[in-house]
């Protein structure tokens, strides 16, 4: 079967069956081979998350609207993904290839986590890809306790996100002086803000941000 006939027949169905939650996650996993597309989409569907399947980086381009032709995009508006995970070795266009044009060139999802796969075990290409901005390197193949880490890991920073945004919302529309003794003063907002700051602690993880400063 055609990439292009799983695409039409994953997407759609996937988006209109998945019941939407406050704790769904949606995730876009990107992979040129068949066998760890499936592998992948397994173990997210295990972890109760929504998942959105595509062979190529140019698929995913196409799908977050990112091509530059809105004729061939093939995502949906109203979709939010929270997390990309794509393979770093594919033809055309690489994982790597693929996380430098969404960090760089979208100012829309460039916030989005983007964790990258490899079945190889080279520190260069570790480094290269965490440097660009890569939440994760995981090493293949992507075991079940990963993709749950990953998506408690996704949903403990959204609802940080969502208490910061509060906080931020009730300091401006208090201006008077007993703001000052707001739940939300500046040292919760500090809090929050270093609390909010996770780093990937996966075992398999090959190398983090944080051993590299």
């Amino acid at each position: 079967m055609a990439g292009g006939e799983v695409l039409r027949q994953n997407l759609p169905e996937k988006l209109e069956e998945s019941p939407s939650g406050a704790n769904e996650l949606h995730v876009l996993a990107v992979d040129d081979s068949l066998v760890d597309r499936k592998v992948i989409e397994r173990l997210l569907k295990i972890s109760s998350c929504k998942v959105t399947v595509v062979e190529s980086g140019t698929r995913a381009l196409q799908y977050l609207g990112l091509d530059g032709d809105k004729k061939s995009s093939i995502g949906f508006d109203s979709v939010k993904v929270n997390l990309i995970m794509t393979d770093y070795s594919m033809p055309g266009m690489t994982g790597y290839d693929l996380l430098k044009k969404i960090k760089q060139e979208s100012s829309v999802f460039r916030e989005i986590p983007v964790v990258i796969m490899s079945s190889e075990n080279i520190l260069t290409r570790i480094d290269r890809c965490l440097e660009e901005g890569a939440e994760d390197f995981l090493l293949k193949p992507v075991k079940l306790s990963d993709v749950r880490r990953l998506k408690d890991f996704i949903m403990r920073g959204e609802v940080k996100e969502g208490e910061k945004r509060c906080c931020k919302r009730s300091r401006s529309e208090d201006c008077s002086p007993s703001s000052m003794t707001h739940p939300c003063d500046s040292s919760l907002l500090s809090s929050l803000s270093s609390s909010s700051v996770l780093s990937p602690l996966s075992p398999s993880t090959l190398s983090s941000k944080k051993s590299r400063l």
